[in-house]
């Protein structure tokens, strides 16, 4: 199957089901806008992905006291089926479709793969409470929404490894998304979006291929220039206070250096 092929099983899915998705969409627009959709592409297709994706060996480890997972945005050094179902989200036609369902006029798949890609999450592995950075590496364009499918066969609620939104910040509780087999979720991102993963409980891997579309326009009009903020969990209130200085003190660099001290690894380095 080629990535044509899955585009259109992809464009067909969400098209069925598109007036329940702007539903979920609509009805939780004001807080954080939010839609998932199951059974995405056909299951064997899906286990399939499972079966490709790479150990966690093979990609980039994230640990610190923001973040613990794996991550790897240079799909050429991996089954091409994973580039495939990919790119497949890069569809104009798909890209138009979810901008119609969220009612963004410009909207645009980003080819480089900034922060995108492959993530794997492992025991104990976690992403806390944060608001991600507002723009794209070149802070052209807004970063307004990120497209989320999971391909970890029988993922059950107790495993952890779950999206969790907070609409009313991470001092509240949060609305749980499970990270199921086969699910795309694709969720708004603004300056009120705190998001987070919570800590994977079993000996096995979350499995999620990544997209991020981006803007001419914020989707707030609150919205500011930000870089990605952290914060700890409600019961967290050291973690919370190291993490507030470390935004402020990026906040800081980045004032001074637009595009930052370093270039964003996380990018698809193409070879010609």
């Amino acid at each position: 199957m080629d990535r044509r092929e899955i585009s259109e099983i992809i464009f067909n899915q969400i098209t069925f089901k598109k007036k329940e998705l702007i539903n979920q969409y609509q009805s939780s627009k004001n807080e954080i806008g939010y839609f998932f959709i199951d059974n995405l592409l056909p299951e064997k297709l899906a286990n399939q992905c499972f079966d490709a994706f790479p150990d966690k060996s093979e990609m980039r480890c994230l640990n610190s006291i923001r973040e613990f997972k794996h991550v790897s945005a240079q799909m050429d050094k991996h089954n091409p089926l994973l580039e495939k179902v990919l790119y497949a989200f890069q569809d104009e036609r798909i890209i138009d479709l979810i901008g119609d369902i969220c009612d963004i006029k410009s909207l645009y798949a980003d080819d480089s793969l900034y922060a995108g890609g492959l993530s794997l999450m492992a025991k104990d592995n976690f992403l806390h409470p944060h608001l991600d950075n507002s723009h794209d590496a070149g802070r052209e364009r807004w970063r307004v929404l990120n497209l989320l499918y999971y391909v970890t066969p029988n993922w059950e609620k107790e495993n952890g490894g779950h999206l969790e939104l907070w609409p009313n910040g991470p001092r509240k509780d949060p609305v749980l998304i499970e990270s199921k087999f086969n699910r795309l979720v694709i969720m708004a991102t603004h300056d009120l979006s705190w998001h987070s993963v919570n800590k994977v409980q079993i000996d096995n891997s979350r499995c999620c291929i990544s997209n991020y579309y981006f803007s001419d326009n914020a989707l707030k009009s609150s919205d500011k220039f930000h870089v990605t903020k952290y914060r700890g969990r409600p019961e967290s209130t050291f973690t919370n206070l190291i993490l507030d200085c470390d935004a402020s003190l990026r906040m800081l660099i980045r004032k001074v250096f637009k595009k930052g001290i370093r270039k964003n690894p996380h990018v698809y380095k193409k070879r010609n």
